[in-house]
């Protein structure tokens, strides 16, 4: 069973930046697609960016030149690099893999605040 356990949340100021981790149990993280979403109270769930096992990314419009998704295959570990961060980006921010190509799982989540 791949576990999943993000880190690197907390509080920052508006315009600060913040740099989540993400790391994956079991040997499926280097063949599997990697990404980032988030969940706030009262919205939608909203992707933020995403990255294939070679290192193909793609992003969330609204993430475009402020976000920078990596990942690490020898570490088991995915990044997200977030600057600029502004009030609305508060939310709880989860990695999720993508097993077999179609089955997610997702870690626990690690609040994000921005909030002067």
């Amino acid at each position: 069973q791949v576990q999943l356990v993000e880190s690197g949340g907390g509080t920052v100021q508006p315009g600060g930046s913040l740099t989540l981790s993400c790391v994956v149990s079991g040997d499926a993280f280097k063949i599997s697609p990697m990404g980032w979403y988030r969940e706030a109270p009262g919205r939608q769930r909203e992707s933020v960016a995403a990255i294939t096992s070679g290192g193909t990314t793609a992003y969330n419009d609204a993430w475009k030149g402020r976000s920078t998704i990596s990942r690490d295959n020898e570490k088991n570990t995915l990044y997200l690099q977030m600057n600029n961060l502004k009030p609305e980006d508060t939310a709880v921010y989860f990695c999720q893999i993508l097993l077999d190509g179609s089955r997610g799982v997702s870690g626990q989540g690690t609040q994000v605040t921005v909030s002067t």
